[in-house]
């Protein structure tokens, strides 16, 4: 089922709310949440022996991307690495007391930041480090972010060597004065060179990163774009709407806002992406995300069993996330933890021997119940009433009574249906899941101020 883009409803619709990869949102978290809770629900999670996804963030950039919300440091200098490794294994060695190692690794993902900026022996050396403190599954994906413009020689042969098989890389726009603007310049014949040797080298996956409402795009320059990604044969794109905020991210007051595109040029280039992925026989898996039907993600959602953490889309449902790093997030069945954001204030609390927890949320029986409905339907387009009920025993009808009465009037918008006990999402409200999936969301109703992006 083709996904539609229909621009009176997206303008309906189109308002601030959250990208659900939790529920609730990272926004509830809170300092109320620390170290404490994050042993006593680790110590919970062995009980339950659930599998482990591992996150590793490394924060270091040769270069600003202007553009770019991500929590990076800007450094020319090598050997800043050293010391941040000597903190990771810090934090490993306390996780160690805490979590049973003898869990299963499902999945393994180096985010940043730029991975890449570690040496070859680095990344030799914080793979083994990693291997020797837990146990990555025979068939774990292990997957890592990297920037082309820094690769050294060898270094796509070391990640594959050491156990990568999936690779993520931004490509943004491929327009050179769009690239100027925004400080990554970025030739079609590199993506193209790390492309064929990726291939050459028999990683699994590919993913490449699109964005629009970049300074100087305009939809006749982004459908070149898109159709030049459609040529490097990515097996995965996400496709992101450039949020404008340097108020929040001081690197984009680089940027001048009257190259902006207007907001009928982003809904062009949105509505160019939807048309010529799908085209091209890429999957719609949600929001902003396309996959070829063989791929796993299309292969999950297709089997109703795709999930969301903080990395995005994922297939690994029923597992706990453990973020590892400054500023990254771990997800525990019924908790979430994030560390400090700072490099100064991780290596810190770690100097005092100390989980370097900044907040979190505990979430309640409720939270988990709506977590349930809401990612059901940003991850697979549909919730079944009986699935929810048997899951956690309660009658669907009464328990969602006003959810259910609100979303008629999505309903008449022919956004999605109600039949058979199941909410399906149609294929005009696909692009509006974040707005379908919001009527579930209890913390969005109490509050005044909306620390969100726009959903389209």
């Amino acid at each position: 089922m083709k996904t539609v883009f229909n621009k009176g409803l997206i303008e309906k619709y189109d308002r601030p709310g959250p990208r659900y990869t939790s529920y609730p949102p990272a926004t509830e978290f809170h300092e109320g949440v620390g170290e404490k809770d994050y042993v006593e629900k680790l110590h919970q999670s062995n009980l339950k022996g659930r599998p482990l996804s591992l996150y590793f963030h490394i924060p270091f950039c040769e270069s600003a991307c202007w553009f770019c919300g991500c929590n990076v440091i800007i450094s020319h200098r090598k050997d800043v690495t050293r010391r941040y490794l000597d903190y990771l294994y810090r934090e490993m060695d306390l996780l160690g007391k805490h979590l049973d190692s003898s869990r299963p690794v499902v999945q393994l993902h180096w985010g940043g930041g730029t991975p890449n900026f570690l040496s070859k022996e680095e990344i030799r050396e914080l793979f083994c480090r990693i291997q020797a403190t837990f146990r990555i599954d025979q068939g774990a994906e292990i997957s890592v972010e990297i920037d082309p413009r820094y690769l050294s020689e060898g270094q796509l042969e070391t990640l594959r060597d050491v156990g990568f098989n999936r690779i993520s890389m931004g490509l943004q726009d491929l327009d050179p004065q769009v690239q100027k603007a925004i400080n990554r310049v970025q030739p079609y014949s590199l993506m193209e060179r790390v492309i064929k040797e990726l291939r050459t080298l028999g990683f699994k996956s590919i993913n490449l990163d699109l964005v629009y409402g970049l300074p100087y795009q305009r939809p006749e320059k982004f459908k070149n774009t898109i159709e030049r990604t459609i040529e490097l044969g990515p097996d995965r794109v996400a496709v992101f709407n450039f949020a404008y905020v340097p108020w929040l991210k001081p690197l984009q007051r680089r940027i001048d806002p009257s190259t902006l595109p207007p907001p009928e040029d982003k809904l062009a280039m949105l509505e160019l992406s939807v048309e010529l992925f799908q085209q091209a026989g890429y999957v719609f898996i949600g929001m902003d995300h396309f996959a070829k039907p063989e791929d796993e993600l299309a292969q999950a959602q297709r089997d109703g069993t795709l999930w969301r953490n903080f990395q995005g889309y994922t297939t690994k449902k029923g597992v706990d996330l453990i973020g590892i790093g400054a500023t990254s997030i771990g997800m525990l069945h019924d908790a979430y933890f994030q560390n400090y954001k700072t490099i100064r204030e991780y290596y810190l609390s770690l100097d005092g021997g100390r989980l370097p927890v900044l907040r979190g949320f505990l979430l309640s029986g409720e939270d988990i119940i709506r977590r349930e409905v809401i990612m059901d339907l940003m991850c697979n387009f549909r919730c079944s009433f009986e699935k929810v009920e048997n899951l956690f025993g309660i009658r669907f009808e009464e328990h969602f009574s006003q959810e259910l009465e609100e979303l008629q009037d999505m309903e008449r918008d022919g956004l999605l249906r109600v039949e058979d006990r199941t909410i399906k999402v149609l294929p005009e409200g696909r692009l509006l899941i974040r707005n379908i999936a919001m009527v579930f969301d209890q913390y969005i109703r109490v509050k005044k101020e909306h620390r969100f992006s726009r959903t389209i």
